[in-house]
């Protein structure tokens, strides 16, 4: 990360993260997002959502609208602005993140792989959670992708519509019956498979520790820039 952007900097300037959606969201979505962002960022970061645009997928309910989201995606990373002292795909699936890490002069982070390896260095198998298959399946490539298949119990589908990123309650329902059969799988970590859904406040006392990925990597950057 470059000094310049470094919450220690002269003047505190914060670290600027340039993140994009992977799919065309509306603009009270995107707000919705937005603010979801400024309420998790830490002191010292500033993350700036930008939606992907018309031309990509309103949801990602098929193999196709996934890569032709992680093209979009990828694209518009390698187009981030100049003042981006970092990049991150707004979604669980690290779309352009293998692609392009180690190729750019900034960081890219991505969300599961944050998660995943966090679990890891502390000793805990860990389960993902998906609102359907097509994202289930990619998840699942990405994890073997990033060779942690050997500490990962799977991933179990909500079954759930785009609509109910959004319907925190739908999600919760949801989400606390994938909680008991990934407790019986052995997980110890459970990652949230969505960037942009608010856990329920009763998940502190499920017996898997429920992840939200996008809290946990943007807590993770910020410990990184004060160590």
């Amino acid at each position: 990360m470059t000094p310049a952007g470094s919450a220690d900097s002269p003047g505190g300037v914060p670290v600027q993260i340039f993140a994009v959606t992977p799919i065309h969201v509306p603009a009270e979505e995107l707000a919705r997002r937005q603010a979801r962002y400024d309420a998790l960022t830490p002191s010292g970061l500033r993350v700036r959502l930008t939606d992907i645009g018309p031309q990509a997928p309103r949801a990602l309910e098929t193999e196709q609208e996934v890569r032709d989201s992680e093209g979009l995606v990828t694209a518009a990373l390698e187009r981030a602005p100049d003042e981006a002292d970092a990049l991150l795909p707004d979604c669980v699936l690290d779309p352009g993140v293998a692609h392009l890490s180690g190729r750019l002069d900034r960081p890219v982070f991505g969300l599961l792989r944050t998660s995943l390896a966090w679990s890891l260095a502390a000793g805990r198998k860990v389960g993902a959670v998906t609102r359907n298959k097509a994202i289930a399946d990619e998840l699942a490539r990405q994890v073997d992708g990033y060779g942690m298949a050997g500490s990962f119990t799977g991933v179990d589908v909500l079954d759930l519509d785009v609509d109910a990123i959004h319907e925190a309650d739908r999600w919760a329902v949801a989400l606390e019956e994938a909680v008991g059969r990934m407790d019986r799988a052995g997980a110890g970590d459970l990652i949230n498979g969505c960037s942009a859904v608010e856990l329920p406040a009763a998940a502190a006392g499920w017996p898997v520790r429920v992840v939200d990925p996008t809290a946990l990597t943007l807590r993770l950057i910020a410990a990184g820039e004060r160590a």
